[in-house]
């Protein structure tokens, strides 16, 4: 079955650190870029970072640069999110992203969601 699942989001206070995983399944992870976006509360989905496929080239939004750090483990089909000095404005719903190509669609993974509060 092709699909990503994500996991690691919970509830955390301000300051404090998270790492999301995501496990690829049903198509070969290595040969794609991936991203991580996030849903806040009442707001559009946006983007938070890419990897390409053999992690050699990295981007982030800037909301999150210098915070949180994208990784990808190609062997074990995974792919990462480190988020460091978490922010209440950090809370959302994170997806995990397999962007679409010119033979399938894109494919989004069920989220995990995070909860920055005191």
């Amino acid at each position: 079955q092709v699909q990503l699942v994500e996991s690691g989001g919970g509830l955390v206070q301000p300051g404090s650190s998270l790492r999301l995983s995501c496990v690829a399944s049903g198509f070969t992870f290595a040969l794609w870029t991936m991203h991580w976006y996030r849903q806040a509360p009442g707001k559009e989905r946006e983007f938070v970072a890419s990897i390409s496929r053999s992690g050699d080239i990295i981007t982030y939004a800037d909301s999150v640069k210098g915070r949180f750090t994208i990784a990808r483990d190609n062997a074990k089909d995974s792919l990462y999110l480190q988020m460091n000095r978490l922010e209440s404005e950090d809370t959302a719903v994170y997806y995990c992203h397999r962007p679409k190509d010119a033979y399938v669609s894109d494919l989004w993974g069920k989220a995990t969601l995070v909860t920055v509060s005191s």
